[in-house]
């Protein structure tokens, strides 16, 4: 189980972003992800009249090692850790997952995306 997915509000806690939040927009590989905000880079790219592309310099954003990463706890409004909750069968069968465990926040106990 992933503990950082699609859709969380992350905050950056090393590197030339520190401190910036934003949200996972995808998840590259294992261990990398591409947060909406950061690492952002500029890239010459060539003109392509094939597929319409004018040239120039743009924006880009680049993968950032899950490392660095910290899933935004909205409640304390800070950096939070990820802890996995393990489910019993009734729990599971409540909630119709095959899922044994679901993530929660380390510092108030309470679960990740929940409402």
């Amino acid at each position: 189980m992933n503990k950082l997915r699609k859709g969380d509000q992350v905050i950056v806690t090393t590197g030339r972003d520190k401190g910036k939040r934003g949200t996972v927009t995808r998840r590259v590989d294992d261990s990398h992800l591409v947060v909406e905000g950061v690492n952002v880079v500029k890239k010459h790219v060539k003109p392509n009249p094939m597929k319409g592309t004018t040239g120039g310099v743009i924006d880009k954003t680049m993968p950032i090692d899950q490392s660095n990463l910290a899933i935004f706890n909205p409640e304390t409004g800070k950096a939070d850790r990820v802890g996995i909750k393990l489910l019993t069968k009734a729990e599971q069968e409540s909630r119709k997952t095959k899922d044994n465990g679901v993530r929660v926040y380390k510092s108030t106990g309470k679960e990740i995306g929940a409402k």
